[in-house]
C-alpha cells in the first residue's frame, strides 16, 4: 500500500443466508441489478478515511468476492483483499483479524447483509473509537412495546424500552483490544460487541441509521429493492440466443450442465450443450458483448470439449466486468429427446448457481416435424433480462 491505513473495514459476507432462501450466499444475491456484496462495499468506500477492507467469503464464491470488490474499489483496489471465511462467523472475523495491516489501530466490522449502511455512520463509528479508546456499537431506540413472556407464551411484565437498543454495524474496536479478545474467546457469541465486552473490553452505543437494517428475510430483500430504484423506472436489457446441434451417437449427451447417461449425444466444437450455449448468447446479446462465437471462438483449442459451465461462469464475470447484473433466464427445449422433465429441477438448480440467477426451463417437442421432429437434432432458445447498473 502506498499509504499505510489507520482504519481497516472486516466485510462479512460468509454466511449462508437460509432465511433469505435461494441457492447461492445472501451477500452474492442481487438487489436493483446489483450484489448485496458490492451495496455494502459502496457504504465503505464513502468513508472519508482510506481504510484497508478485507472482504470474508465463502471458498466456493472467493472469485465472485474479487470480481466485486475490483469493481466496488476502483483506484483503491490496493488497499483491498479477500479471505475464505470459516464455519461460524467468529471465525470469519478472526480470519479477516489475521490479515490486518500493521499499521490498522482501529478495525471496523461490518456485515455485507446491512447493505444500505450510509457511509457517515462508519466515519462516526470510527471518530466515537477514535476519541474514547474502546468498543463503538451504532443502535436504533427500540419503538415498539416489548413484553416478557413465559414458556407458555403468557405475557409475564413490559420490559421498559427506554433502556433498549437494536444493535446495528459497523461496530468498531482499538484494534489490538479486538484481536486480544478474539484471541481469548472461549465460546461463540451473537456479535463483535458481545465478545469483546465479555473478554474485559468496554463497549457505548452511538446512534445508529434507519437504512442499516439487515436483509435476512424476502419481505427485507423487497424493501431495499424499493429503496434502491431509481425515480423514473428500471434499466432492463434483454436478449435472445438461440443453438442448435446435430444429435451425435458417438458423442455423451451433456445438456443444461448435465450429463445424460445412455443418450445420443450433441455434436460440437465443445460438449454441444444447446442450453449452456443459448444461455451464453443470450447473455451476452442482452448486455450488447456480442456472442458466444466472439467471446470463445471455435478455433480456439482452449475450449474443445469445454463444459458448458466453462461459458456460463467467464459469462457471468465479463457481465460484472462491465456492470450488469442478470435478473433470470428462461429456455425452452425443442426435440424428442431427452425426456427432460424427471432432471428438471436439479438442471435449474445447477445452472441457477452458475449465473446466480433464477434459471427456468421447459421442453417441449414439434409433433414429428422439421428436423427436431424427425430426430435429427436438439433446439434450445433462451431470453435473458439483465439489469445495468447505475
Amino acid at each position: 500500500m502506498s499509504v499505510n491505513p489507520a482504519v481497516a473495514v472486516i466485510v462479512v459476507a460468509a454466511g449462508s443466508g437460509t432465511r433469505l432462501g435461494g441457492d447461492i450466499p445472501k451477500a452474492f444475491r442481487e438487489v436493483a441489478g446489483v450484489p448485496i456484496l458490492e451495496h455494502a462495499l459502496r457504504g465503505v468506500f464513502g468513508m472519508r478515511r482510506e481504510a484497508q477492507v478485507i472482504v470474508v467469503a465463502p471458498e466456493a464464491f472467493r472469485g465472485d468476492a474479487e470480481l466485486i470488490l475490483g469493481h466496488a474499489a476502483g483506484d483503491a483496489a490496493e488497499y483491498a483483499s479477500v479471505v475464505t471465511g470459516g464455519a461460524t462467523r467468529q471465525a470469519s472475523v478472526a480470519a479477516g483479524i489475521a490479515v490486518l495491516a500493521d499499521s490498522v489501530r482501529i478495525v471496523l466490522v461490518h456485515d455485507a447483509a446491512r447493505a444500505l449502511t450510509p457511509s457517515t455512520q462508519f466515519d462516526d463509528v470510527v471518530d466515537s473509537v477514535a476519541a474514547g479508546g474502546r468498543g463503538i456499537v451504532p443502535g436504533l431506540a427500540v419503538a415498539d412495546t416489548i413484553k416478557r413472556v413465559d414458556d407458555e407464551e403468557r405475557i409475564v411484565e413490559t420490559v421498559d424500552r427506554d433502556e433498549l437498543r437494536a444493535m446495528q454495524t459497523p461496530q468498531g474496536f482499538p484494534r489490538h483490544a479486538l484481536a486480544q479478545g478474539y484471541a481469548d474467546a472461549e465460546e461463540e457469541y451473537t456479535d463483535d460487541a458481545a465478545l469483546f465486552a465479555a473478554t474485559g473490553g468496554s463497549v457505548a452505543v452511538i446512534p445508529g441509521d434507519a437504512r442499516a437494517f439487515k436483509i435476512t428475510t424476502p419481505w427485507d430483500l423487497n424493501r431495499a429493492e424499493h429503496l434502491l430504484r431509481p425515480e423514473g423506472g428500471e434499466r432492463i436489457r434483454v436478449g435472445v440466443g438461440v443453438d442448435v446441434h446435430a444429435y451425435d451417437d458417438n458423442a455423451e449427451l451433456w445438456l443444461a450442465g448435465l450429463l445424460w447417461p445412455g443418450e445420443a449425444g450433441l455434436a460440437g466444437h465443445s460438449d454441444g450443450d444447446a442450453v449452456a450455449h443459448a444461455i451464453t448468447d443470450a447473455l451476452l446479446g442482452a448486455a450488447g458483448l456480442g456472442d458466444i462465437g466472439t467471446m470463445f471462438g471455435t478455433d480456439d483449442p482452449r475450449f474443445a470439449q469445454a463444459r458448458g459451465e466453462v461459458f456460463l461462469i467467464a459469462t457471468r464475470e465479463r457481465l460484472i466486468q462491465a456492470g450488469f447484473g442478470i435478473e433470470n433466464v428462461s429456455v425452452q427445449i425443442i426435440g424428442n429427446t431427452p425426456r427432460f422433465t424427471p432432471r428438471r429441477a436439479e438442471a435449474e438448480a445447477l445452472l441457477s448457481g452458475l449465473i446466480g440467477a433464477p434459471v427456468s426451463l421447459s421442453a417441449t417437442t414439434t409433433d414429428r416435424l422439421g428436423f427436431a421432429g424427425r430426430g435429427e437434432g436438439l433446439t434450445a432458445i433462451a431470453t435473458a433480462a439483465l439489469r445495468q447498473r447505475h
